[in-house]
């Protein structure tokens, strides 16, 4: 696990980036809260919405994020009020948070946008929960979010807009339709049939903290796609809730909400979010759970037994989501598995043609963006291919090809950003070789995708020339790809 968070690529050091700039933002939104005169409750919720504001917009263009984040508060705002006024009514305020559920997901389809939006308004409806918001704290709460989105965006697109300076990546678009018209139809039913199980069993175990349930099953969801996706993901959810209360107890209880220790805990515990929220949702829920462990010390409520009925209630969270990716509409893994292993070979080949082009000099050639976008189907693959590779996973034999697959590709990437590398300098020559190679790659990936006969990758030692010595790897790694993704025993692990 240390491995993963602390030697995984860091292209252009965008997680570093992406998580100063969020200690930054969030940190800032908590000032401009306290000089507005807000109570601690409105600190917190006005750190808790700059946090979402920084960590949910995912939209391909800065001009889109922009716009995402102005409209945060729109789906914000008013399932806040709604929260608020069912505050009293908790049959009435149950079923309006499960309706959230339902529609927080189902929007997933309009895109990232869909998504920020439907985890903010989820989000807001937990956090009034979680303060026990009430109609006459409204006025200070509308205040708190606006202020803070304000000035998480002002960080963002303004103080420190690094998306600016590079070109946007392409976001991978989830695998359409199967069964229902799509798979966030099929994830919205399922996780508002694991949320309602979530509600029940949690208000069963604790009639206030029942909220941690929901949450768990809510975010259990996020990213997710087929039934061993999220069963792994509820798994991690839980180890890193588990691990991230022992850690609790040594560092979150002596604090005691002293302010000054926790505002720097905390801190650290946003930067460990948004650095490691990209490879190891394990070590996220860990900062996640140490962050609201010192958020309850502020208020005055911690104490080992709150510790303990967090676990029990995110092991209700999880196990709800498991009961309903298993038994509602179930989407299998090797079916999502495929998609994404086809979508990464074909970006593969994307990025060498346009290395190709910009050694030969084409103007405007620049694999910068699509390198970008590789990595990021190279995250959706590992994330789908988890359940076969987990550790616990009785099919040894899918087990060990996955692995395989997953080196592959890694092997595919090192090759790729060697090759972009040498692209970029502009001391490089075309070699007539490269157009050759290039088209072996591309020969090699629509053999893979499409069914047809691999060509073999010949032996021999490396090519001295740079940019020849990385597509000659690279061909090496798809011809080799082969093997495990046609292997005749167990399920394919990608169409052919």
């Amino acid at each position: 696990m240390l491995k993963k968070v602390f030697v995984s690529p860091d292209p252009g050091r965008s997680r570093l980036r992406f998580a100063a700039r969020a200690v930054l933002g969030i940190g800032l939104a908590v000032v401009v809260c306290g000089l507005a005169g807000t109570s601690l409750v409105g600190a917190i919720i006005g750190g808790l919405a700059a946090l979402l504001a920084l960590f949910t917009v995912t939209d391909a263009t800065v001009r889109g994020q922009a716009l995402t984040t102005a409209l945060l508060p729109v789906a914000g705002l008013p399932v806040l009020t709604a929260a608020a006024a069912l505050h009293g009514l908790p049959v009435a305020r149950d079923l309006t948070f499960l309706a959230v559920v339902g529609a927080g997901v189902y929007a997933r389809r309009w895109g990232p946008r869909g998504h920020s939006l439907g985890v903010f308004a989820f989000m807001t409806f937990f956090i009034a929960q979680f303060l026990h918001a009430t109609t006459d704290r409204l006025p200070e709460m509308y205040a708190a979010v606006l202020l803070s989105v304000a000035t998480a965006a002002a960080v963002r697109f303004g103080l420190w807009c690094y998306e600016r300076r590079r070109p946007a990546p392409a976001v991978p678009a989830p695998p359409a339709g199967t069964g229902l018209a799509r798979i966030t139809t099929r994830q919205a039913v399922q996780a508002t049939a694991g949320a309602g199980f979530a509600l029940v069993v949690g208000q069963l175990v604790s009639g206030d903290r029942w909220y941690w349930a929901v949450g768990a099953t809510w975010w259990v969801f996020v990213n997710t796609t087929s039934r061993g996706e999220t069963l792994v993901r509820g798994f991690r959810r839980v180890l890193g809730t588990v691990v991230g209360i022992g850690l609790g107890f040594l560092i979150a209880v002596p604090v005691a909400g002293s302010p000054v220790p926790t505002a720097v805990l905390a801190a650290a515990c946003v930067f460990g979010i948004f650095y490691t929220a990209a490879v190891s949702y394990t070590w996220m829920m860990l900062c996640v759970t140490l962050l609201a462990e010192l958020l309850y010390g502020l208020l005055g409520v911690l104490s080992p037994g709150l510790l303990a009925l967090r676990i029990a209630e995110t092991g209700v969270g999880a196990l709800g989501a498991a009961l309903a990716v298993l038994f509602v509409l179930p989407v299998t893994t090797h079916a999502v598995t495929d998609v994404w292993i086809q979508r990464a070979l074909r970006c593969v080949h994307a990025c060498t043609a346009e290395a190709a082009a910009r050694l030969a000099g084409t103007e405007g050639a620049d694999p910068t963006p699509r390198v970008a976008e590789l990595e990021q189907l190279l995250g959706r693959v590992r994330l789908s291919v988890a359940p076969l590779v987990h550790p616990l996973s009785p099919m040894y034999g899918r087990r060990r090809r996955a692995r395989r697959v997953l080196d592959l590709l890694d092997d595919c990437a090192r090759e790729i950003r060697g090759l972009v590398a040498v692209a970029a300098d502009p001391e490089a020559s075309h070699d007539a070789r490269l157009a050759a190679a290039c088209w072996r790659v591309e020969a090699a990936v629509e053999a893979l995708t499409g069914g047809g006969s691999v060509p073999a990758h010949a032996g021999g030692p490396r090519a001295a020339e740079p940019a020849l010595a990385h597509l000659h790897g690279l061909e090496h790694a798809l011809a080799e790809l082969a093997a495990p993704l046609r292997s005749p025993s167990g399920s394919r692990l990608a169409g052919a």
